[in-house]
């Protein structure tokens, strides 16, 4: 589908001082993009001269500059020979060397200096001479090799040095190297004929057998063509009296090769580069054809060239040459260069460049692929190309797809959007007076103009419906050739909107010719001409109404054609890029170019680096890259535009695409890509970006018609018709449902609705922020913070519902709506549902029918069948049941028995055949079934509901609440069921419910024992006492024991013992004095005080011990693995010397051959390193309870010695803070007590340990989390976790990185009286 198109075109005229002489030959300095030529010797000149012929680019012009590098005598050395001839030529850029070979024999090198003038310090030497004379050279493309062919049939290769390594002779033996067997491929033979053909014939055997008769006009001449990786080199030479053969010869000069015989194959030669065709030409009577060959000597394919007007190719010497890439095959005629390229098995005639004369040579820049130097009597003409799209407007509802494809006189005309033909085939076939150059369209697709060699053909374009009809001729534009000596070359043309031509062609330098067209009359306007100057080529607009013409210069400025302004837009491109398009975004304007090695540039900014083709729309700037994906760029200021990344899994703006694939046009009204791949074929896709971005565009339109049929079509979740314009969709439900129109539609959408809001996940806007609700949408629905409240999926139903039900006529799909909308709520309204069906039951029979089959086709009918007999609506209930599967012997009887039932009493069975037991219940009592009912709520344990229903009837009500107390005390509910017996003053029963309920409920079980008729004995009472007495001291609730010792047993001697046990000391001595005993002063409560004195001194000492051990004891580990974590987490085993020192703490990949962090305690032997290594899983929950039990050990010189650590002391200072007031207690009743020196002791320590503590939080608790901060835990949120054994480890490591809140400890009170 590309065309070449023109990029640059000059002519350099031979000067007078070179007196006539011709361009002999002509190569390239590719490091200098200069060309070489040589001219001369001729019969009236001798010598031979070289020159270097440069191009300066410049604001206002491109000039030509002849330079003189040498020139010599070059006298023939053969008698036979009357003027010598350069038979080669060959440019060494690395150093500075021009290599000549003569038909006479020599080899001339021509070493030139590095300075600024080429003639200083030129040294000329002939290197050799072969004295048979020379047919043809050429050199190898790593320029190591020549292979030389003489007048002896001898070949010769020598090397960069020029040293001989090997020389072979042609003979007539060489024939025999190859045996050739046809094996018909691409004949007609060979094809399926269908079951009637008549019987085939050998394949294998041809018809005709070529001898290899030599053309008439053939003029013996040698050619030598080398493979482009310089393994393989064929020559083309006449076999005397025999025939012309093409031999293929190794590198090591060992003949591989020869061709099969063809009749009237001629001297034309060129290998393709890529090496899998070898080009020639041979001459039949009625054609001439460039056939084709494999490496093996064997034909494989061919095409035929296509003669100018008015004459035949019958006596034209032709020539061919393959560009560096293997993209064009150049064909020299007589009077021009043809330019052919293939896709598809299909050979397009892209460019004609008339010479007038017969072009002396042709050779192809061996680094830019389509730029080439031609030699014409007379001039050398330097042209390039580029390979472009020929498409028309992307902007709807212009976006018709147009693609044009340049063969010759024939423009083939396709639009996509009508209808997808691959080529070579096309919709439309327009053809041309003679060979088209360039086609263009205008910006809105209304014209087409189709330049060629003669002039310009205008189209316009029609449209018939959404087809597009085949254009028709509107003008014509003839060149001006009032001047016959003047050679004119159209490059390319541009077509605006108001039927303007411009035309860029070249005469004696670059020009721009306009033609205003007049529809009204049809004629064109008389044309106006201007200097180009260093313009080469037109600049597409992607404004669709734009009047203007644009034009870049070699520069990379754009510069106005209409008005003639130089740099139009303060914008310019940094460098000659021939691909480009201009945006105009709301005064915002982007000019994107793509270089020839793949750098796309917006503006002056570099996009991407690894472009390989591009096109705008109104929303996107779409591009391929290298690395095989599609890319897309909305379209916003230049500083802004966003390159997604190569992840085409998450962003949809991001796709993979076949290697190769090239972007051919866009029809964003179709939302459809259309892509070329390398062989040929076209393939139509339908990118995320694009279908997301045109049905949120319909969205806004309100067209939710055609967003639903793109949604359905290209399978995009149907949510976003709501997500994208919430509020929107709620006030234009009506609408919806209108242009949705098919029942099956509305269906579809319900059915597919979920909660998600799928613009924030699968969908999200890549563009940026979603546009904010309009402020009169958002007004005519529902309040916002409503919707969000409630859900979406009820939210939309309950919309559709409301429109459904408002209509006065409700046919079967209106109620087909309706039930589905009941039954996609979320939980499904199944009841609602089949209440419109037991409605319709009422009015018809045969509709209801068609409800049901479709609330049953969308819900589980057994679930159905249970709903409608919760309705109580039994033939509602069988007509479901009809629907399913059941065995009518299974619910016939159950429906007919119910029948037969009174009212209450069927609801009560149906209720309790579904398992709803309250409303069960509810109905026996409504029934006064109250014993039955007793017994149904013991039977499901229905107490609450039941103590409801007989809330106000009271004999029930104690009944069942005394059933419900047997229920708890049989349930071990101990404390509610002693609280309804007591309720129900049952206190014996409380009581005994009270006490096994446990020490907390001491005060209720002995008011309760004391409640009792009739009343508990003392000793019972006493007994009772006494033990919850003792439960509570072994509880260590001290202070209710001393209680129950004094109020219910009398017990003073044993009350104040439990309150100093509780370091309750102040209400101990207030207990004795109250009493009189103030002799327990000395035998209770001073006890008590040593007592709890010894055990506080303890408990601080120990403490102090375990802070002086384990505080250093962190710090260290804490040394260690930040001066050696690979040795800390590691530690040492077998085989483990060699670990790489780069070993990181996160687990960085699923799969890993070396040593991490993980597998040191998960190894089963020496030397394992996970799973690769012994390949089994260690992922086990058994590994895992293994690990988690080491690590709750904390043994010491394991990796969780650390973690064990810091939580004891955490639970340290955390016991230091809750003893804290008990000691407070202790110090005070010591020094009430007289015990001074005990309390300050006790106070001094208890002191210490607090500073202690203090200072190991500091200690401790400083550093940590500091190792990962926030943001590189939350990226690793994602990453992979390990499994198993390994996760301890890692939830290890995860606990220190992560910030611990350390404990918290206030400072003890000190008594001022102790004078510390």
């Amino acid at each position: 589908m590309r065309n070449l198109r023109n990029i640059q075109y000059n002519s350099w005229n031979l000067t007078a001082d070179l007196n006539g002489d011709a361009i002999t030959s002509a190569c390239w300095d590719p490091a200098k993009d200069e060309v070489l030529c040589t001219f001369g010797p001729s019969e009236v000149n001798g010598n031979i001269r070289l020159v270097r012929i440069s191009e300066h680019v410049r604001a206002s012009s491109i000039d030509i500059e002849c330079q003189d590098v040498a020139s010599w005598d070059a006298p023939s050395p053969n008698p036979d020979l009357a003027v010598d001839r350069v038979v080669s030529s060959h440019h060494f850029s690395d150093t500075l060397t021009t290599c000549l070979v003569l038909e006479g024999g020599d080899i001339v090198v021509v070493q030139e200096s590095e300075g600024l003038n080429p003639q200083d310090g030129v040294h000329i030497e002939i290197m050799g001479s072969i004295d048979e004379g020379i047919t043809a050279a050429s050199w190898s493309p790593d320029e190591e090799l020549l292979a030389i062919t003489t007048k002896a049939n001898t070949v010769v290769f020598m090397s960069r040095s020029f040293d001989g390594i090997t020389d072979m002779t042609m003979t007539a033996d060489d024939l025999k190297a190859s045996k050739h067997v046809s094996v018909g491929w691409g004949k007609k033979e060979t094809q399926f004929q269908g079951r009637g053909a008549k019987a085939m014939r050998d394949p294998t055997i041809p018809e005709k057998v070529d001898q290899g008769v030599l053309s008439p006009h053939d003029d013996g001449s040698t050619i030598i063509s080398w493979r482009g990786d310089g393994a393989y080199v064929a020559i083309n030479s006449i076999e005397a009296g025999i025939r012309r053969v093409l031999r293929v010869y190794s590198r090591d000069g060992v003949l591989d090769s020869v061709s099969e015989p063809v009749d009237g194959m001629e001297c034309a030669l060129s290998w393709r580069p890529a090496g899998n065709l070898i080009a020639s030409i041979q001459r039949l009577e009625d054609r001439v054809d460039v056939i084709f060959f494999e490496r093996n000597g064997l034909r494989h394919g061919q095409f035929s060239l296509r003669a100018p007007e008015e004459r035949s190719l019958a006596k034209d010497q032709i020539r061919l040459e393959w560009n560096s890439d293997s993209t064009v095959l150049a064909v020299t005629l007589d009077d021009r260069i043809q330019l052919w390229t293939m896709r598809n098995y299909h050979w397009y005639l892209k460019q004609e460049i008339f010479t007038r004369e017969q072009p002396l040579c042709l050779t192809w820049h061996p680094e830019k692929s389509l730029r080439f130097a031609s030699a014409v009597s007379g001039k050398l003409l330097l042209a390039e190309y580029i390979f472009e799209i020929a498409r028309g407007s992307l902007t709807p509802p212009y976006d018709y797809g147009a693609v044009a494809v340049i063969d010759g006189k024939t423009l083939k005309l396709t639009p996509f959007r009508t209808a997808i033909i691959p080529p070579p085939m096309t919709l439309f076939e327009l053809h041309a007076s003679s060979s088209i150059t360039d086609v263009a369209f205008s910006p809105a697709n209304t014209f087409m103009a189709v330049l060629h060699q003669l002039g310009v053909d205008v189209y316009e374009w029609k449209v018939k419906g959404h087809r597009s009809v085949t254009p028709f001729l509107v003008g014509t534009i003839t060149h001006d050739k009032n001047n016959p000596d003047e050679d004119y070359a159209p490059l390319q043309v541009a077509v605006t909107e108001n039927s303007v031509v411009h035309c860029l062609g070249f005469k004696e330098g670059p020009e721009i010719q306009s033609y205003p067209f007049d529809r009204s009359t049809g004629e064109f306007s008389s044309n106006s001409s201007i200097y180009a100057g260093s313009m080469f080529g037109f600049v597409r607009l992607t404004q669709a109404g734009s009047t203007e013409v644009l034009v870049q210069d070699c520069l990379g400025r754009l510069h106005g054609v209409v008005n003639q302004q130089d740099e139009l837009y303060s914008i310019r491109l940094p460098t000659q890029l021939p691909g480009s398009e201009v945006i105009d975004l709301a005064g915002n304007v982007i000019a994107v170019g793509l270089s020839r090695n793949g750098h796309l540039y917006a503006n002056s900014r570099l996009l991407l680096k690894n472009c390989t083709s591009f096109l705008v729309t109104p929303a996107h700037l779409i591009v391929t890259t290298t690395n095989h994906l599609l890319k897309f760029i909305h379209l916003v200021d230049v500083d802004n535009l966003e390159v997604p990344p190569d992840d085409p899994e998450n962003d949809e703006r991001c796709r993979n695409i076949e290697r190769g694939a090239r972007l051919v046009t866009a029809m964003p009204t179709n939302m459809s890509l259309v892509l070329q791949m390398p062989r040929g074929n076209l393939e139509t896709i339908y990118p995320r970006a694009m279908v997301v971005a045109g049905i949120r565009q319909l969205i806004d339109a309100k067209e939710y018609g055609k967003a639903f049929s793109y949604c359905r079509t290209q399978r995009v979740d149907m949510n976003i018709l709501y997500d994208h314009r919430p509020q929107q969709f709620l006030a234009n439900a009506g609408l919806f449902l209108d242009q949705l129109k098919d029942v099956s539609y509305i269906d579809l959408f319900l059915s597919s609705l979920r909660d998600e809001d799928v613009t924030q996940t699968m969908y999200r806007d890549t563009k940026g922020v979603r546009n904010q609700e309009l402020p009169e949408i958002a007004s005519g629905g529902p309040a916002t913070g409503s919707v969000q409240e409630s859900l979406k999926v009820n939210t939309i139903c309950d919309a559709v519902l409301s429109r459904l039900q408002s209509g006065k006529i409700k046919d079967h799909d209106t109620l087909q709506n309706i039930i589905t909308a009941n039954v996609c709520k979320v939980p499904p309204a199944y009841e609602d549902g089949l209440l419109v069906v037991a409605a319709l039951m009422q009015e018809d029979e045969q509709l209801a029918e068609k409800a049901v089959e479709h609330i049953c086709f969308l819900a589980d009918v057994n679930t159905l069948y249970d709903e409608a007999l919760g309705l109580y609506h039994l033939d509602l209930a069988l007509l479901v049941a009809q629907q399913s599967q059941r065995d009518p012997r299974e619910y016939l009887p159950f429906i007919q028995n119910l029948h037969q039932l009174p009212e209450l009493r069927r609801k009560f069975v149906i209720d309790d055949h579904l398992g709803r037991h309250e409303k069960a219940l509810a109905h026996l009592q409504s029934m006064q079934a109250h014993k039955e009912a007793q017994d149904y709520a013991v039977k499901h344990a229905l107490y609450a509901a039941a103590l409801k229903l007989y809330r106000y009837d009271q004999p029930n009500l104690t009944t069942l609440t005394g059933l419900y107390a047997t229920y708890l005390e049989s349930k071990s509910r101990f404390r509610e069921a002693g609280l309804t017996h007591e309720s129900l003053h049952d206190y014996a029963a409380a009581t005994r419910c009270y006490r096994a309920a446990g020490a907390s409920c001491w005060r209720e079980c002995l008011f309760t024992a004391q409640q009792q008729s009739p009343p508990l004995t003392s000793d019972a009472l006493t007994d009772l006492a006494a033990t919850l007495a003792e439960a509570l001291h072994e509880a260590k609730d001290y202070a209710s024991a001393a209680a129950i010792h004094i109020d219910y047993l009398n017990s003073l001697e044993n009350a104040i013992p439990c309150l100093c046990k509780g370091y309750l000391f102040a209400d101990a001595m207030r207990l004795a004095a109250q009493r009189g005993h103030p002799e327990l002063l000395e035998t209770a409560v001073d006890p008590g005080l040593a007592d709890a004195l010894s055990s506080n001194t303890e408990f601080f000492a120990d403490c102090k011990a375990q802070l002086r051990a384990q505080v250093p004891r962190i710090l260290e580990l804490r040394r260690k693995a930040a001066e050696d974590p690979l040795g800390f987490y590691e530690g040492e085993r077998a085989g483990a010397g060699d670990l790489p020192d780069d070993v990181s703490v996160a687990a960085s990949s699923r799969i890993s051959t070396s040593a991490s962090l993980f597998t040191r305690y998960t190894g089963k032997g020496a030397g394992s390193v996970g799973t690769a290594g012994t390949g089994v899983s260690r992922a086990t929950s058994k590994n895992r309870k293994r690990e988690e039990k080491k690590r709750a050990r904390g043994r010491k010189g394991t990796v969780y010695e650390e973690e064990y650590l810091v939580n004891s002391v955490r639970r340290l200072v955390e016991r230091v803070e809750g003893t804290k007031s008990d000691t407070e207690r202790l110090v005070f009743g010591l020094v009430r007590r007289g015990m001074h020196e005990r309390a300050r002791a006790l106070e001094n320590l208890a002191a210490e340990v607090v500073e202690a503590c203090k200072v190991a939080i500091k200690e401790v608790f400083a550093g940590a989390g500091e190792k990962k901060n926030a943001e590189e835990r939350e990226e690793g949120d994602g990453e992979w976790r390990p499994m198993g054994a390994d996760a301890v480890l890692y939830e290890n490591l995860e606990a220190a990185w992560r910030k611990q809140e350390p404990p918290k400890i206030t400072g003890l009170e000190r008594l001022s009286l102790l004078g510390s």
